[in-house]
């Protein structure tokens, strides 16, 4: 469990960054792509070693991790662009409800077993998250369907992805460093394709602070799924407690982080819905 801890933490911190990029005036696309450099030398730095060598070629989860870093900043951008047409709150509900989609793999093609208690927890997920989500944004925004729709299948491949490679293929504290690293090289390389079309097309200034922005996450970015590969490998639990409890967990810790430090203002549905989302937390790790 302390592993979900530290990965909730970890995703909270990163959550309250990106909250304050418009204020501070930071272009987000800028801090993405530096994060993921600063990721790749965070991870290097600690290991403590150079993670590029020949040796990782024969690795079997090397095609895994370069395409999987291909779909996370791909991830990035397509919440950048749901959350700008759709708005945070379908944003969010389509992301935390996408763990429908690894924990029905784990059911069906990875042998983990859902009894009562369980069943009942991953049901109560569903109102937990449409309900702590919820805001007035909810009631007036104009929905698009494909943004959050596509947000809700991508996220849900990329869990259940790194559900299956963990599972069979990382094996090893090192193993499992040396992935996120790789999937993060592979994310800077599109990211600096990305810039460079924008740069072609004439239309991004750089500047130092959005570069300091990319380290202020990058390092928490790195630890946040290095830890999310340990609380599927290591936490005791099957990723249909993991996967649910994180979800979850980011969503309430988020929603709490947001009324405290940035006086959003509670309704009593949203209420209902940490009441539900605890509920549901205590259902699944109760029945473990």
């Amino acid at each position: 469990m302390l592993y979900i801890a530290i990965t909730i933490a970890l995703n909270i911190v990163l959550a309250v960054l990106f909250k304050q990029f418009p204020k501070w005036g930071i272009d987000a696309m800028q801090a993405i792509v530096a994060n993921y450099f600063v990721c790749i030398l965070t991870g290097s730095l600690f290991i403590g070693q150079v993670p590029y060598n020949a040796g990782v070629l024969q690795e079997p989860w090397l095609p895994w991790a370069l395409g999987m870093g291909t779909g996370f900043i791909s991830l990035f951008n397509l919440i950048a662009y749901s959350t700008k047409v759709d708005g945070i709150t379908t944003t969010t509900i389509a992301n935390k409800l996408s763990l429908a989609i690894p924990i029905t793999f784990a059911l069906f093609f990875m042998g983990e077993t859902a009894g009562i208690m369980k069943a009942t927890g991953l049901l109560l997920t569903i109102p937990a998250i449409l309900l702590t989500a919820y805001t007035k944004e909810a009631k007036t925004h104009h929905l698009s369907l494909l943004p959050p729709l596509a947000l809700f299948i991508g996220s849900g491949i990329l869990d259940t992805l790194m559900n299956y490679v963990q599972h069979n293929m990382l094996t090893s504290p090192g193993s499992q460093a040396l992935f996120a690293i790789y999937c993060f090289s592979s994310a800077g390389v599109v990211g600096v394709l990305l810039m460079g079309w924008r740069v072609l097309r004439g239309n991004i200034t750089f500047s130092i602070k959005n570069l300091l922005a990319g380290v202020a996450i990058g390092i928490p970015n790195y630890f946040s799924i290095y830890f999310l590969i340990r609380s599927l490998n290591n936490s005791g639990y099957p990723s249909t407690v993991t996967f649910p409890v994180l979800n979850v967990g980011i969503l309430v810790a988020s929603t709490l982080t947001a009324v405290i430090f940035f006086k959003e203002k509670m309704n009593g549905l949203r209420i209902i819905g940490l009441v539900l989302s605890l509920a549901a937390i205590l259902c699944i790790t109760m029945a473990g």
